[in-house]
């Protein structure tokens, strides 16, 4: 918690019992522990009122999960680069040809997804058609 070890809060306390004194530390304490008994009903009462607002759901919520802490974005970013992908091979570089072909068989299909004619490659610099009502 904070990198804070059981040396450190210990080296905390001594300077706390000699900067404050042994008349006003008891007060002090008093008032820590007053502290954290609040913050401790504040958080409670979330969790209460969590629980009441989502139901049943709040006690299936996987937490462990929703842990910042636990947050990688190498392997988030690999998981949905790789979502779905086991069953096609990866491709490689597309190149304008293979880009054009692919242009020019969707625009060959009828709105079943039936093709009426087989994909041809463009030509270089040949513009692939396009249909305006489609966009």
């Amino acid at each position: 918690m904070f990198g804070l070890t059981f040396d450190k809060l210990l080296i905390i306390g001594v300077l706390a019992v000699f900067l404050l004194g042994p008349e006003r530390l008891p007060g002090y304490a008093s008032k820590l522990a007053q502290l954290v008994r609040t913050v401790r009903d504040m958080a409670n009462g979330a969790k209460t009122r969590m629980r009441d607002e989502m139901g049943p759901e709040f006690d299936d919520v996987e937490w462990q999960k929703l842990d910042p802490r636990q947050y990688d974005p190498r392997r988030i970013i690999r998981d949905a680069l790789l979502d779905g992908s086991d069953a096609a091979p990866k491709p490689s570089a597309p190149s304008m040809a293979t880009a054009g072909a692919a242009a020019a068989a969707v625009s060959a299909g009828l709105p079943g997804g039936r093709s009426t004619a087989q994909a041809v490659p463009l030509a270089a610099g040949e513009v692939p058609p396009y249909d305006s009502e489609a966009t």
